[in-house]
């Protein structure tokens, strides 16, 4: 069937637009003037929210209700006379750019605001291209003046924080079920007993009890009469049956920062949205209207106990049934607010303050938190990045691995981790084993200096070869960096060349050249690259390293014992293949 035309569908400038998801929205531009552009931007909101525009959600239609009438705005304020469409120019919408960072609107927030302005009218353009001045049509074709600027990423809560929201959402989660379970808890007063048990009777058989209903009357006059307060009386009543809007904060907190799925994701989740389960692990389909042509998706994440995501969702889906009974929607929100169930998931900021203050959630600098929903995707995927240790073949689920680098890794709250990595990195390429000249070691053997250098215990043994490996004396063969504390070193052969634990003196100086001889005998029997890789950076250690701090005369007699009896190398088979 063809579409009805928005050029008549809008006649008045209050009217309302029903997007493809979410509730209709009321747009009220009779305000606007003059009024003949008010109509054509009317109708061309109309158009970019039209069944197979770019517009689909209640939220983007509502910003662009709020942030079209801002153009308006910046027009009255000029000394140009606009009768309609025709009468705009290229350098209005120049100077609305300009106007807006006047207003205090950073660049990208401003960008964002022409690019509203800018999607409509190339709507009235194509409907009306009579009545567009051919400047303004070629500034169409780009929304913003300014050189295009990388945005600063959102960054995500540190892990301090991420533990204070995930404690306190699991607590609220035993405390929601314990609640639930117990079901009405009757008033403490013995003779309101009875009328206490009318109200939860009427929640449910009718769903909610309303403040003008007879059994909710006659309970709070009766609680009034005798002095005892009522505040949240509905909320708490209500409470016993379903879940609250409190509710919903601690469980959308705990069900993002499991799955690490997008808030707008999260909330239009239904309750068939666990599938195929297996080994564990279950996958949770979703929608993500931003992935256009692609919407529909999906994320294979744990299944168990109510500490894994696919549990959660689960228990969201039990603790909701009984208000499934008076709202049947496939929602996975369904709860009570303001005297009706409800389903989706609207907060209001007092909530979610009020949640963090009641837990005495705080930031990093111990202030009272702000809590972002939006950033807790980003936590999520922070934590992940740090328990993958920054694998990008690991932590790049979803995404390509230079959109998870670019979006997800450089936040600024793993700054302090990549560059400690870079410091590591650098002490890992400079930092290798303690060299000890003879005239050094000379001096340890004295009683006074040795007891004031720092050289792992037992001292005596180290120097004198007790705990000698292949190519150096060991000083911490069970505290060794490759492996955890009161292990044995699992790194074999030339490996000491790199470890802070090794101490290499005069006496190691022959395995160490016979083990040079036969890295340079194995260039002629292996391809460059090969050889780069297994002896490269052993010998530039030799070579650059340990060889130059001995001095020609020590290393000259070292070369003299080799040539009298040469030393015997330890090597793996691997390394003659």
């Amino acid at each position: 069937m063809p579409e009805a035309d928005p050029w008549t569908q809008v006649g008045t400038l209050r009217f309302t637009i029903k997007p493809l998801h979410g509730t209709a929205v009321l747009i009220d531009f009779t305000a606007l003037r003059p009024r003949s552009l008010a109509l054509a931007f009317a109708r061309g909101l109309l158009m970019v929210v039209a069944p197979r525009g770019p517009v689909t959600v209640r939220s983007s239609v509502k910003r662009y209700a709020n942030e079209l009438p801002k153009f308006f705005e910046y027009l009255a304020s000029t000394d140009h006379h606009i009768g309609g469409p025709s009468d705009l120019r290229a350098s209005h919408i120049n100077g609305f750019e300009a106007w807006l960072e006047v207003q205090g609107k950073s660049r990208k927030h401003a960008a964002t605001i022409v690019a509203k302005v800018v999607s409509v009218l190339r709507r009235v353009a194509t409907d009306r291209p009579d009545c567009i001045d051919p400047d303004l049509r070629d500034r169409l074709r780009y929304v913003s003046s300014h050189p295009y600027v990388r945005s600063r990423p959102r960054d995500a809560y540190s892990p301090f924080v991420a533990r204070q929201l995930r404690d306190a959402a699991r607590t609220d989660l035993v405390a929601i079920e314990a609640r639930l379970r117990a079901g009405p808890c009757y008033d403490e007063v013995p003779d309101l007993e009875a009328v206490a048990q009318k109200v939860h009777r009427a929640i449910e058989a009718r769903g909610v009890v309303k403040h003008r209903d007879a059994e909710w009357l006659s309970l709070y006059h009766r609680r009034r009469d005798r002095g005892i307060s009522s505040p949240d009386l509905a909320m708490v009543l209500h409470g016993a049956h379903y879940l609250t809007s409190e509710d919903i904060v601690p469980l959308l907190v705990l069900l993002s920062l499991e799955t690490g799925l997008e808030l707008e994701c999260c909330k239009s989740l239904t309750i068939d949205c666990l599938r195929n389960a297996s080994g564990g692990t279950v996958e949770i389909a979703y929608i993500k209207l931003r992935a256009h042509g692609a919407e529909h998706k999906t994320i294979r994440v744990r299944d168990g106990a109510s500490a894994t995501p696919g549990g959660l969702i689960r228990r969201i889906i039990a603790l909701t049934a009984e208000a499934r009974t008076h709202n049947a929607s496939d929602c996975l929100w369904v709860y009570y607010q303001d005297g009706e169930i409800t389903n989706g998931i609207r907060h209001p900021r007092a909530t979610i303050n009020a949640w963090t203050a009641r837990h005495g959630i705080v930031d990093d600098a111990g202030e009272p938190l702000y809590l972002q929903f939006a950033r807790l995707r980003k936590t999520h995927k922070a934590l992940w990045y740090l328990k993958t240790e920054g694998h990008m073949a690991r932590f790049a689920v979803g995404h390509s691995v230079e959109i998870a680098a670019r979006h997800y890794a450089d936040v600024p709250s793993l700054r302090p981790l990549h560059e400690q990595t870079v410091v590591d990195a650098f002490e890992e390429a400079v930092t290798g084993p303690r060299v000890i000249h003879p005239d050094e070691e000379e001096q340890l053997r004295g009683p006074t200096e040795f007891a004031s250098v720092d050289v792992h215990d037992p001292a005596i043994a180290l120097l004198d070869g007790e705990q000698d490996v292949w190519l150096a004396s060991c000083g911490g063969f069970y505290s060794s960096p490759f492996a955890s504390v009161g292990s044995p070193c699992p790194t074999p052969f030339w490996g000491c060349l790199d470890c802070a634990n090794a101490v290499i003196t005069s006496r190691k100086l022959p395995p160490i050249l016979a083990f040079l001889t036969f890295i340079d005998e194995q260039r002629s029997s292996m391809s460059q690259t090969e050889w780069t890789t297994k002896f490269g950076h052993a010998r530039e250690r030799i070579v650059r390293q340990i060889l130059p701090a001995f001095g020609e005369e020590v290393v000259a007699q070292a070369r003299a014992r080799v040539a009298a009896e040469p030393p015997v190398i330890y090597l793996p088979p691997e390394a003659r293949a």
